[in-house]
Order: C-alpha cells, then structure tokens, then sequence
C-alpha cells in the first residue's frame, strides 16, 4: 500500500471538465495549499503538512498529471500550461471552501503557483517558492557548459514521440538519477516513498514529458507578457534556494526581486528536496510568510 500523510483525509475533487486532483487535506484554520516537484507527489510535504496542520488547514495535491490526479491527454501546451494547473489548484482549493489561501510549491509546483499567483491575485494571499526560477528566467540563465545539469528540460522541451519513448524505456532510472543526484541526504527517501515517487512517475510518462513541454513554449510566452506589461506580484513572497546561482552566473535573488516587491530570499544549505531534508527550516520559513 502507497505511503500516505498520517491523520490526512483523502479527497478526489474535479476541478476542469474531465480532470479531478487527488488531494490529502488536513488541519484547521487559515488554508495553505502545498504543491509539490519533480519527480514526487503530494507525499514529499509530508514533514511540513504535519508541522503546518498544528493550526492551519493544509492542502496537498498531485498535480494535474502527477501521482493519483488526473491525467488528460496532452492537446496542444494549453493542456499542461501552468495557467491551466494554477487554475485547477485554484478550482480545488474553492471546492474545498476556501476563497483565498497561501501558496506554497517546490520545483515544478513552485511554477504553478507562481502562476496560480499572477493569475488569481484575489484568492492567493502569500506565495512561496522552493528552489526554482521563474521559468523565463530559467531557460534565459541555462546556458554554456553547466545547463547540462538540466538536460532533462532540453529532452522534454522536444515534440511528442521521442522523450516520452526514451523514457518510458527505462523510467526508474531517468527519475531514479534525480532522486539520487538532488538529495544531498539520502535517508531523507525512505525506501518506501522512493519506490511511491517511482511508482508514480513511472505510470504518467507522457504527462510529466507534456508539464516540460509546455514550460518551453506557452509558459515563456505568458511570463514574457507579465514582463512586458511590467506587472509584479502583489503579495508577499518567499523563496527559498540552493545556491546554485553561482556556477551558472546568475544573481537568484535580483532575478526573483524583478517580480515581487515584498520578496524575502533565503539561501539553503541542504539539497533539492529540501521539505523533506530540512522540514523544520521550510516549516520556520512559511511561518514567517503567513504568520
């Protein structure tokens, strides 16, 4: 049986015409709704929600393609746009009863509520991201001999046939190499929820290649017109990042500060996974966001 939150009811909410997410709920009080990355599922904020539910309502889904949620064929980027899957966390989070709420992602779920934040700004109260860029301003830093360590963006960027084909090949080692190389404690996976991230990403290849794809094409275009239009995020923000800015030349911290005004940026010393390696510094920092 797939490891789950402890004390979290389990939901299955349709929030798009054929699409339902699969969401643990726990806690009451003011909603937090976490997101999660690449390559797991609503379980990697299993520290956190626990920490946050002591006085808080705290929501985690899979996203839409990830995990237990839905899956749609992939039509057009539309499809897997983080437009689209901030919608359906919005969706969610109002079939939940809850109008306005705090927004929290980690890598790929970070771009959704990045998003989620931009579109929404009247249901989205605070936003925290974990250790991303914006994605116009990840593809603008990905450059020279050091992007390789983001080759997977490059793969999944192609058309649809040949990453998903690749992949699908051999699927616990392309997402087993992330797990492994990302943590810099490995007794932060237990055994049984690496084999659940495995086990999930390994049945939704094509949506997890689609959610990439989208971020090479309609993503840019919708952060480019933000840009354009000047707009900034109207919340407070928090961000917490590896320092990883320094091998591929760029300052994390300005970058972020170009679209939100009340931005706090933290440098962490653990690796990717950090909701898992350092539970109680994630947990501090929301804390301080949302009070």
């Amino acid at each position: 049986m797939a490891p789950v939150i402890p004390g979290f009811e389990y939901h299955r909410v349709p929030v798009a015409d054929g699409v339902s997410l699969s969401a643990a709920v726990g806690g009451a009080g003011p909603a937090i709704v976490l997101l999660h990355g690449f390559p797991q599922t609503h379980l990697m904020w299993r520290h956190v929600a626990a920490r946050l539910a002591a006085d808080h309502t705290v929501i985690c889904p899979d996203l839409r393609g990830y995990g237990a949620s839905g899956k749609p064929a992939e039509d057009g980027q539309d499809t897997y746009s983080k437009r689209t899957m901030g919608e359906d966390v919005v969706a969610l989070a109002r079939a939940l009863g809850h109008d306005r709420f705090a927004l929290a992602g980690h890598d790929r779920g970070a771009l959704v509520a990045f998003r989620a934040a931009f579109d929404h700004p009247s249901a989205v109260t605070h936003l925290a991201c974990l250790d991303v860029l914006p994605t116009l301003d990840m593809w603008e830093a990905m450059h020279g001999a050091a992007a390789a360590v983001g080759f997977h963006l490059y793969l999944m960027a192609q058309p649809p046939g040949l990453p998903e084909r690749m992949i699908a090949a051999a699927p616990d080692a392309f997402f087993g190499h992330f797990l492994d190389v990302w943590t810099n404690d490995p007794a932060a996976l237990p055994a049984d929820v690496r084999a659940a991230y495995l086990d999930a990403c390994r049945g939704a290849v094509p949506s997890i290649v689609a959610d990439y794809r989208a971020s090479a094409g309609i993503d840019v275009r919708h952060d480019e017109a933000d840009r354009a239009a000047g707009n900034r995020l109207a919340m407070p923000v928090a961000v917490l990042q590896q320092d990883w800015g320094a091998a591929l030349g760029y300052d994390a911290a300005a970058l972020w500060g170009a679209w939100a005004a009340d931005l706090r940026h933290t440098t962490v010393t653990c690796g990717h996974f950090m909701a898992e390696e350092a539970p109680d510094e994630v947990t501090k920092a929301l804390r301080d966001l949302i009070g």
